[in-house]
């Protein structure tokens, strides 16, 4: 049996105690035969009061289209097989008592909405809660992983984790509003894949989850593509693709790096110099130092964005294996830092965010993504990813269609928040994409997803310093 971050276990909090599993052909029968009978009983009341002017038959009415979508609630619930926890059972009963005292105050229409909600707050999906002992755990299959940009963001905080039977693969999700949603590809022993994902379709099928799958590599794709597996069928869509630095092959000779030539020797020219340091191990003078790039950055270094391209916690060495490499003045000021991450025993290293300090020269980015690169190719280090490029056809192309240009406008307009188009601008002067990365989606919840999926990547959430 595959560990989970949320399995029902003696010290699990009591409202998260499954009391209701509605996980079978028999409790999908209750909750279709629930709503007929409701259905009857509501044309029985309207037919019946055809007869019945007056307040009591209007009432009548009233309250069996309330009951009736109260219980049509509860029944999509169990249709999508989402258990009933004590949390959830406690909620409803306050739900409804809150709406039956509206009802005896007068507040009809309040009262109605309340006690029909206290059929969704019944069946509300449960969510998971992240365990921060498993950090190690993780680590350690990141670690053993090659050939995965992303793997090590598979340690971001309030992911929860599925392992498998051995402990020798797992893989990262968070959950919302029903669906779970998968973090890139699994990490770990890739003979154990196929095995996780089917035991995590099972989890998500007894828990009434929808998968989604964000940033699949190219070569996963098949882990995702059986319906009768997952018991839904994905679809999947190309969202980007990786832009990785073959360390041993690369150089910057030729026209086509003349760009990125001019911005290193720029830094080069007024005094730029480039340490590297590991995050864990930060004294005092350079925390501050750092600190304070961060606080006058022009990304705003008070809150993390993002979900499956990136860590959180800067500066704060909660995770192993991630490296700053510094640049500073000729006055010794620090002027901005790259923050990497590494997976397969150093093998692998990726960009995580880089940070400026506002007003910081020309060709700071560029001069501390090369100085990574030759630093990985004395260490041994196989790859760099610098970034994740998102839709590049929109961008190569010259004559866009319809639906292109208007992504395109849309992309255009919002870079001043999600800088998409300076990222891929950046990114264009390395000239090494990647494979590609997917997101697989069921395109029947393609409304819902878009919320869950903005608001994965976009929601900021505070730092700690």
């Amino acid at each position: 049996m595959c560990e989970s971050s949320i399995d029902v276990a003696p010290g699990v909090r009591a409202s998260e105690r499954v009391v209701v599993h509605v996980n079978s052909s028999a409790a999908r029968w209750v909750g279709a035969s629930a709503v007929f009978s409701a259905a009857c009983w509501l044309v029985t009341a309207i037919a019946h009061g055809r007869d019945h002017a007056g307040w009591h038959a209007t009432g009548r009415v009233g309250w069996s289209l309330t009951a009736l979508a109260a219980v049509a609630l509860i029944a999509r619930g169990i249709f999508l097989g989402r258990p009933v926890t004590a949390g959830h059972a406690a909620i409803a009963v306050l739900v409804l008592s809150t709406g039956i005292g509206a009802h005896v105050l007068a507040f009809d229409l309040i009262g109605d909405v309340l006690i029909a909600g206290s059929g969704l707050a019944l069946t509300w999906p449960a969510s998971a809660r992240g365990h921060p002992d498993d950090l190690s755990r993780v680590w350690a299959l990141i670690n053993a992983t090659a050939g995965d940009p992303l793997a090590p963001f598979a340690m971001q905080a309030g992911k929860c984790y599925l392992f498998s039977a051995d402990q020798r693969a797992a893989l990262a999700y968070r959950t919302r509003i029903g669906f779970a949603v998968v973090s890139g590809d699994p990490v770990g022993d890739e003979a154990q894949f196929p095995a996780l994902v089917a035991d995590f379709a099972k989890m998500c099928h007894t828990r009434g989850w929808r998968i989604v799958v964000l940033a699949c590599s190219e070569h996963r794709l098949e882990l995702w593509t059986d319906p009768k597996v997952l018991g839904q069928a994905l679809r999947p869509i190309p969202i980007g693709r990786d832009v990785v630095i073959d360390v041993a092959t690369f150089d910057m000779v030729g026209r086509k790096f003349r760009n990125l030539r001019q911005a290193v020797k720029r830094t080069h020219n007024c005094g730029i110099t480039t340490e590297i340091v590991d995050e864990q191990e930060l004294d005092g003078r350079l925390l501050a130092e750092l600190t304070e790039v961060l606080r006058t950055s022009v990304r705003g270094g008070h809150t993390d964005r993002g979900y499956c391209m990136n860590l959180d916690g800067v500066l704060e060495g909660r995770y192993p294996g991630v490296k700053l490499i510094i640049a500073r003045d000729k006055s010794g000021r620090v002027q901005g830092f790259h923050r990497y991450a590494t997976a397969g025993h150093g093998r692998d290293i990726t960009l995580d965010v880089p940070w400026r300090r506002s007003g910081a020269p020309n060709g700071i980015d560029e001069r501390l993504s090369i100085d990574m690169i030759n630093a990985a190719k004395d260490t041994g280090a196989q790859r760099v990813s610098l970034a994740f490029a998102a839709f590049p056809e929109i961008f190569d192309q010259k004559q866009r269609g319809r639906m292109q240009g208007l992504f395109y406008w849309l992309i255009h307009l919002l870079n001043p928040l999600i800088a998409l188009e300076s990222l891929y601008r950046y990114l264009r002067k390395f000239h090494s994409p990647g494979q590609r990365r997917y997101a697989l989606v069921s395109l029947r919840h393609l409304v819902p997803l878009i919320y869950v999926m903005l608001s994965l990547e976009f929601t900021p959430r505070r730092r700690n310093f």
